[in-house]
Order: C-alpha cells, then sequence, then structure tokens
C-alpha cells in the first residue's frame, strides 16, 4: 500500500453527493415547467422553462464533474489497496461514461470493480445489489425520457415516472458513494493489501 492512499476525498464524496441530489431536485422543477410550456405556450412559461432548465443543466454538469473525480480518486485508492485486483484503467474509468453503447452497460461494471477491490469487507449479495438497483434506475429513467419524448409529450404520466427514477437514482448513488468511500477509510488502516473478492 501506497503513502497516497492514505486520504480518502471525503469532502469530495460530499460535495458530489449534495449535487447530485441538488440536480435531482432541480431536474423535478425543469420537467413540471417544461410540461407547462408544452399545455400553455407563454413567453411567462418560455422564460419559466428555459430559466430553470439553465439551472439544471448547471447543477447536472456539476454533479457529473464531482461524481467523476470521486471515481477516478476512488479507482486509484482502490488499485492502491489491491493492487492485484482487476480494477479499469484510469482513462476507462471516465471514457465508458461517454462511449455510445457502451455507456450503457460498463460503467456499472467499472463501479463494481472499484468496490470490490475497496475492501475485504465489500458484501457480495447486498453491495452488488445495491449497485443493480442504482443502476436500473438510471438507465430506466434514460429510456422512460425518450419514450416520452417520442409518444406522449407533456404526459403527466410519464413525468412523475421519470422523475421518480431520478429522485430514485440520486438517493441510490449517493448511498453507493457512501458505501465505497466509507470501506476505503476502514480499509486504509489494514497493514497488508485487500485481498480482491472474486467476481460473480
Amino acid at each position: 500500500m501506497t503513502s497516497t492512499a492514505r486520504k480518502v476525498p471525503r469532502v469530495l464524496a460530499r460535495s458530489a453527493q449534495a449535487a447530485i441530489a441538488a440536480a435531482a431536485v432541480a431536474d423535478a422543477f425543469r420537467a413540471a415547467a417544461v410540461r407547462n410550456h408544452y399545455l400553455h405556450h407563454t413567453d411567462a412559461s418560455l422564460d419559466r422553462s428555459g430559466f430553470i432548465s439553465v439551472i439544471f443543466v448547471y447543477l447536472m454538469t456539476l454533479a457529473i464533474l464531482l461524481f467523476l473525480v470521486w471515481l477516478a480518486r476512488s479507482r486509484r485508492t482502490a488499485q492502491e489497496l489491491s493492487p492485484s485486483a482487476s480494477v479499469p484503467g484510469r482513462g476507462w474509468t471516465i471514457g465508458a461514461w461517454f462511449t455510445p453503447v457502451v455507456n450503457f452497460v460498463v460503467p456499472r461494471q467499472v463501479v463494481l470493480d472499484i468496490g470490490r477491490a475497496s475492501s475485504a469487507s465489500w458484501e457480495e449479495k447486498r453491495d452488488t445489489a445495491l449497485v443493480n438497483l442504482w443502476w436500473v434506475a438510471w438507465i430506466t429513467h434514460a429510456l422512460v425520457l425518450a419514450v416520452a419524448g417520442r409518444v406522449a409529450p407533456g404526459s403527466m404520466v410519464f413525468l412523475v415516472v421519470a422523475e421518480a427514477l431520478m429522485i430514485a437514482a440520486a438517493v441510490l448513488v449517493g448511498l453507493v458513494i457512501e458505501r465505497i468511500t466509507a470501506l476505503q477509510s476502514a480499509a486504509l488502516g489494514a497493514t497488508v493489501p485487500v485481498t480482491p473478492l472474486a467476481q460473480a
């Protein structure tokens, strides 16, 4: 274990969690404002939906940035804690999120690999289920938005489902961040590298 792995970025983790929560709340207001403008085309509704959408874009950009920085730092710490574990490279840890088609599958595996390499205390059944629930909520949210935009723009049902999934994904990824950060913090007190768990 190298000396650079002695500090877990808790402030970064908290900042990412806060930004993700704020973006999820802003998205709910954005969706409601956009639907209102779709149903009632006025200058006021256009200004309101535009303003809230800009705020959402800023918050979402910040949330994505902080999450990816946290993920990159966690990957480095996991690699130092468990040098023999299968941990994705630095470029792939970030790049997988922006590669079409790949970004529907690989980022989940990246997070799982980092979690497994972070600590022998990773609970394969419970912790993997947490990551899977987050990923299903996030991907389903994206799919619902895509379908709604094509078949039922302005639908209240689609809006409620999409925003419920967005909030669920935000809560779940916050728990994933908390779990991996806590595991790494505890593992840093070990005197030997973490023994990697067998992947399911």
